[in-house]
């Protein structure tokens, strides 16, 4: 079963993205080879569905965060080595031999490289196996969830022929038959073991890397509860991009499925949903999370209505794009998926008596999932209060205090529905009356 989130949903969370800064994809991405970039996307695109799995996964992050390991590797000699693998070479020894004397008669007769790179590649291999082999020795034979794949790889490395290739000097002049040799045993018998022990140095560079920032950030992890659980508890979760952001405790269940949270605008709601579709994907994806720690409900998929913009081509207006999210988002919910859907002050693309009457609607509406968690935001507070009658709606809310004429956001919640009503205010601070008053006047 594959995690179900759409374009939209990743682009609003600001997911994805190499080169973009911001965004959780770059908080993480520190890897060194190339190899660890390509596992790191995959994690990335491919969150888990299955509780055991993601419990694993984070169970290896938690172990190589207590090792605090630098990543043992040379990354240049893993990149020859790759490109040494990926070469082609015949399967038959006999035809693997002719071909090295060929290169090696050219490479005295012409400036043919290709010898020289064959020379260089198998240096690469051993340099990096002798670094494979000191690193899997160095870690703890106890217990722990990378224990067998540590031991797979050192099986693959106690192998006698791997061991006699490891014990070669490489500052020692090697015989064209030895160069072949090893490229047949390496690129045709052995090649699929030579590729674990390569998928083994990136998944390593990826436990390092990721563990690291969870340390340098103070990050905790997640754990996974089978999906009709319907939870999602979280202890002083904050947004992970954000340098000093403030923390809240976050919880939603079967009893209460529904988080209502109101608040003035600035006053953070926005921020708090992002942490929490944020803090779900990654959970997901068996990743440290901004969060003390967390306890979450395997989803289908999450679908969030947050940053709806208007569509030229389609010819929709913002609020019309509005109705059309919450549509798909109902069939999804309808489908019986087990899902977090957030939405963050529905329907202001219309007036104040429109954007009420349909908030409470599909409040109301969403409310009878109770398979699925919905988190609704909006500073139409006269909406919660009519909401008020339903139990399963947690009502939460960002407090505004006054500093005098000055409103100060505190970003924490609260319990309750917020009566903060400072939009004149703001709007009076900023002197924007004043200065249409001097310009209207002749």
């Amino acid at each position: 079963m594959n995690f179900g989130i759409d374009k939209q949903t990743l682009e609003e969370l600001n997911l994805l993205g190499k080169f973009k800064q911001g965004s959780v994809y770059h908080l993480f991405n520190h890897v060194r080879t190339r190899g660890a970039e390509k596992l790191l996307d995959d994690m990335f695109r491919h969150p888990l569905t299955d509780e055991n799995e993601i419990n694993a996964r984070s169970g290896i992050f938690r172990f190589f965060r207590s090792l605090q390991l630098s990543f043992p590797f040379d990354v240049q000699q893993i990149s020859l080595m790759r490109d040494y693998m990926d070469s082609s070479a015949s399967k038959q020894a006999a035809m693997v031999l002719a071909g090295m004397h060929m290169r090696k008669i050219l490479s005295s007769l012409t400036r043919d490289e290709r010898y020289k790179k064959n020379i260089q590649g198998l240096h690469a291999v051993i340099i990096t196996l002798n670094k494979a082999y000191e690193f899997a020795r160095s870690i703890p034979d106890t217990d722990h969830p990378y224990a067998g794949r540590i031991m797979e790889i050192r099986g693959i490395l106690d192998q006698k022929w791997l061991e006699k290739l490891r014990r070669m000097d490489i500052y020692q002049s090697m015989s064209v038959n030895t160069i072949a040799f090893y490229e047949h045993l390496l690129k045709a018998k052995h090649f699929k073991e030579m590729e674990n022990i390569l998928q083994f140095i990136y998944e390593t560079d990826v436990y390092i890397s990721v563990s690291k920032v969870a340390a340098d950030r103070g990050f905790g992890y997640a754990y996974a509860l089978p999906s009709d659980a319907n939870v999602f508890s979280a202890k002083d979760l904050s947004h992970p991009c954000i340098t000093g952001a403030i923390s809240n405790d976050v919880k939603m269940d079967t009893g209460k499925n529904v988080f209502f949270l109101t608040g003035a605008n600035m006053a953070g709601k926005s921020t708090l949903m992002k942490s929490i579709g944020i803090a779900m994907y990654l959970a997901h994806m068996g990743f440290p999370v901004a969060a003390a720690n967390l306890e979450f409900s395997v989803r289908e998929g999450m679908y969030s209505s947050i940053n709806v913009a208007d569509n030229i081509g389609l010819g929709y207006s913002h609020f019309y794009a509005e109705v059309v999210r919450v549509k798909r988002a109902a069939e999804a919910a309808a489908s019986g998926k087990r899902l977090l859907l957030m939405f963050d002050e529905l329907f202001k693309g219309t007036n104040v008596k429109d954007a009420y009457d349909g908030t409470l609607a599909v409040t109301d509406g969403f409310s009878g999932y109770s398979q699925c968690l919905f988190i609704v935001s909006t500073h139409i507070t006269e909406v919660g209060e009519a909401l008020d009658r339903n139990s399963n709606i947690r009502f939460r809310y960002m407090p505004t205090v006054m500093e005098g004429a000055h409103p100060r956001y505190t970003y924490k919640l609260e319990e309750g529905i917020t009566e903060d009503r400072q939009g004149m205010m703001i709007i009076r601070n900023e002197g924007i009356l004043e200065l249409l008053d001097a310009g209207g006047r002749p």
